[in-house]
C-alpha cells in the first residue's frame, strides 16, 4: 500500500518540500490557498534578523547571484504540476484547493537580490504563457529597508501592472523596539519615506507582526506610537490599503524562540479595532 502523501499545512512553510531551489508552495493562512513562494535568499541571508523569523540558520547578508534559467524551469514545471498534475489532490487539503498568488518571500529579504527587476520580468513571461486565474496576485513581502534602490522601484512598478501588491513589514515604530523585534537600526524616517515610497509605486498593505516576548505584552508606548503613525500616515495622504495583522503560528527558529508567545485573540482583536478607528482595514491572522 502507497504512504498517504503528507498534505501542506498553515503550521508548514518548508523551503524543500518539493526539491527545489527558487520555488515552494506553501498553504497561507493570509491568502487562504496555494501561494506558490519564490525564494530569492536560498543561502538564508537577510539584511535583517527577526526574532520571530522561521528560517533556520538564519545569517546576515545578502543572496547568491540569482540563475534566471534554473529559476524559469521550476516555476514552469512546478505552475504545470500545480494545474495539470496531481499536486492539489496528493499535497493540498480540499478547502485550499486554488492559486491564490505567487509570492517572493523565503529566506531572506527579496529586494536584497540584485536580480530582483529581472525576476518580475521573468514571472510575467511565466505568468502570461498559464492559463491561472485573472485575480491571481504577485505580492512582495519585505522588510521595505531596500525600496529607495532604483532597481527596486522600477521592479515594483512593474509588479502594479500585474495585480501586485507590498506586504510592508512593520513590527514597530519606535527605535528600540525596532532593534529588540528585527535587529534593525533603520531610522523611522527612512522606514515613512520608504513605505511612502512603496505606496506611490504600487498596492501596499502593512503587515505587523505582534507577540509577548517574556509572556508581556507590547506596551502602551508601543501601541501609541505605532497608532500615531498610522494617523500621521493618513493625513498625509499616504495611500495604504490596510493592515496584515498576524501573531505566530509557526514556532521561532531564532535564539529568543523560548521568550516568545502568542497574545491572546481577545488584544489582538481589540488592537485591531483601535487601527479600525483610523480608517483603515484589518486583516487578523491569529
Amino acid at each position: 500500500m502507497q504512504p498517504t502523501p503528507k498534505l501542506l499545512s498553515i503550521s508548514d512553510h518548508s523551503r524543500d518540500s518539493v526539491s527545489m531551489t527558487y520555488v515552494y508552495p506553501v498553504i497561507s493562512r493570509r491568502s487562504s490557498g496555494v501561494s506558490v513562494g519564490i525564494n530569492l535568499n536560498p543561502n538564508n541571508a537577510c539584511n535583517w534578523r527577526c526574532i520571530y523569523c522561521q528560517v533556520p540558520d538564519l545569517k546576515r547578508g545578502s543572496p547568491p547571484a540569482i540563475d534566471l534559467t534554473k529559476l524559469e524551469q521550476e516555476l514552469r514545471a512546478f505552475l504545470h504540476e500545480l494545474l495539470y498534475g496531481r499536486f492539489m489532490l496528493d499535497k493540498v487539503p480540499p478547502q485550499a484547493r486554488r492559486i491564490n498568488d505567487i509570492a517572493l518571500s523565503g529566506n531572506g529579504e527579496p529586494t536584497s537580490a540584485k536580480e530582483f527587476e529581472q525576476v518580475i520580468s521573468l514571472i510575467e513571461r511565466i505568468m502570461h504563457d498559464f492559463a491561472l486565474p485573472a485575480e491571481l496576485k504577485l505580492i512582495l513581502i519585505t522588510n521595505g529597508s531596500l525600496i529607495d534602490r532604483p532597481a527596486v522601484q522600477r521592479g515594483l512598478s512593474h509588479m502594479a501592472k500585474l495585480n501586485g501588491e507590498i506586504w510592508f513589514k512593520l513590527d514597530s515604530v519606535t527605535q528600540e523596539g525596532r532593534l529588540r523585534i528585527n535587529n534593525t537600526r533603520m531610522s523611522l524616517k527612512k522606514m515613512h519615506d520608504n513605505l511612502k515610497l512603496a505606496a506611490s509605486l504600487c498596492p501596499t498593505w502593512i503587515q505587523t507582526c505582534v507577540f509577548a516576548i517574556d509572556g508581556i505584552l507590547p506596551s502602551e508606548r508601543e501601541i501609541s506610537a505605532y497608532l500615531e503613525f498610522l494617523y500621521n500616515m493618513q493625513q498625509e495622504g499616504i495611500l495604504l490599503h490596510g493592515v496584515l495583522l498576524y501573531g505566530l503560528a509557526r514556532p521561532s527558529l531564532q535564539p529568543e524562540a523560548p521568550r516568545l508567545s502568542r497574545v491572546p485573540l481577545e488584544w489582538l482583536e481589540s488592537f485591531a479595532a483601535k487601527i479600525k478607528e483610523l480608517g483603515l482595514e484589518v486583516k487578523v491572522h491569529p
